[in-house]
């Protein structure tokens, strides 16, 4: 597509676009009385306007039925989980038996390093990207203590060379080689949530392999937002948000995959609760645990039927918009066109004075794109945030900016396009 920096092109392109109805199912915050123009999809996924209705289908069976609203009524609770499964597995490119639904993204993370950090004299060491959400780190530093490890010697950091952001491959690779014979675990970010940069999670996984250690995935912001195949890529575990760009509210129920070629492995320690046991038996309420077969049985407590309903609302909407697939190909076309208006910006500036951090190559990057204001970073977010353009920011100098191909628009690109170019003269 050859793009054109102007209104009329942008709203062609939404005219034409086969998704754009979708925009509707969502609330879009106001900003004086019109839609905000909402790119901050990568931190908090927007409502869907059907979230109230089955929270609402929920609460009445719960008036109607109270406890028997587990096994009576169109949703029984006790398999309610179930209904989400498929659309889940699609998304994260598993079969359905590696998928569950379950307690929040760190909780699960430290569920899975029981089960895939078994760290020994010899091998103990965990690599991760320097930079990653501050979660992951404080939660590798916490199991390599609790192993009675140090951090400074049992936690690697790959970090960008010298002069460069984000991270190169070959060198991600090298460090799995490098120190294969001490790592027990490979555990990183499915996209970088300060760069925005999509990790090659195949090769990852497969090097992690090749070093005899485990490969495990935090996909906060890679989940709903890009191309994901765990079962192939061979991840060994892998854990999710849901209320990025699965638009499943604040604070909303997490996900977790096992590789399926795990199920039977009797050697991997869990922490065990009685709605992971298995279904068959779980109400003869025996001692002993003994695990559903397949992700399930990693689960520990009860299914919080609230906000599975929020869950399932966005969720339909995924897929009734088609799956993954067609989403993605209208992101990489909304981002790439984000993407041209603000080098528009620098060309008319004669200056880079919004440098894209986020990797060019569409395969190395989902919605996001980090810019970093070469001046007056945090007046010009201010700017925005003043003239109904809501991103988020981050320290020191670095504005994300996600166009969510559910319910963002060409039009809201080109307007915060323009927003940006008149902040260069409005702020000091």
């Amino acid at each position: 597509m050859i793009f054109q920096p102007t209104l009329e092109f942008a709203l062609l392109q939404d005219e034409q676009d086969e998704l754009k109805q979708f925009r509707s199912e969502f609330l879009i915050p106001k900003h004086h009385g019109e839609d905000a123009i909402y790119l901050c999809g990568n931190s908090l996924g927007l409502q869907p306007c059907a979230a109230k209705q089955y929270i609402q289908q929920q609460l009445t069976a719960w008036e109607d039925n109270a406890v028997e609203g587990w096994f009576m009524g169109n949703d029984p609770w006790l398999s309610y989980h179930k209904q989400l499964i498929p659309t889940l597995a699609d998304i994260l490119g598993a079969k359905p038996a590696e998928v569950t639904i379950m307690n929040s993204l760190t909780v699960n993370l430290h569920l899975l390093m029981v089960s895939f950090y078994k760290p020994t004299n010899k091998r103990y060491k965990i690599l991760l990207e320097a930079g990653a959400f501050p979660s992951d780190q404080y939660a590798v530093e916490s199991q390599v203590k609790f192993h009675g490890f140090e951090q400074a010697d049992a936690v690697i950091e790959v970090k960008p060379r010298d002069g460069e952001v984000t991270l190169r491959t070959e060198d991600i690779l090298q460090q799995i080689k490098d120190n294969a014979d001490e790592l027990a675990l490979v555990m990183f970010s499915g996209i970088n949530y300060y760069t925005g940069q999509f990790f090659d999670l195949e090769a990852i996984a497969k090097a992690a392999h090749e070093a005899g250690a485990y490969a495990g995935f935090d996909l906060a912001h890679a989940a709903g937002n890009v191309p994901v195949k765990l079962h192939d890529w061979d991840a060994d575990f892998a854990c999710w948000c849901s209320y990025k760009y699965m638009n499943s509210g604040p604070g909303g129920i997490s996900g977790a995959f096992v590789h399926e070629k795990h199920f039977n492995d009797t050697t991997l320690d869990r922490f065990a609760g009685w709605w992971g046991y298995r279904h068959d038996k779980r109400f003869l309420m025996a001692p002993g645990f003994q695990p559903e077969v397949g992700a399930e049985g990693w689960n520990v407590s009860t299914a919080p039927i609230l906000l599975l309903a929020i869950h399932k609302a966005s969720l339909d909407i995924f897929e009734r918009a088609g799956g993954l697939k067609k989403l993605c190909a209208k992101s990489e076309q909304l981002t790439a066109y984000f993407e041209f208006l603000i080098n528009n910006i620098n060309q008319k500036a004669g200056d880079d004075v919004y440098h894209i951090i986020t990797p060019g190559n569409a395969a190395e990057r989902g919605c996001q794109l980090s810019i970093v204001c070469k001046n007056n970073a945090r007046a010009i977010f201010n700017y925005l945030a003043d003239n109904g353009v809501i991103g988020d920011w981050r320290e020191p100098d670095v504005i994300r900016l996600s166009a969510v191909p559910l319910y963002n628009t060409f039009a809201d690109v080109y307007k915060a396009s323009e927003c940006l170019f008149k902040a260069l003269t409005a702020v000091k």
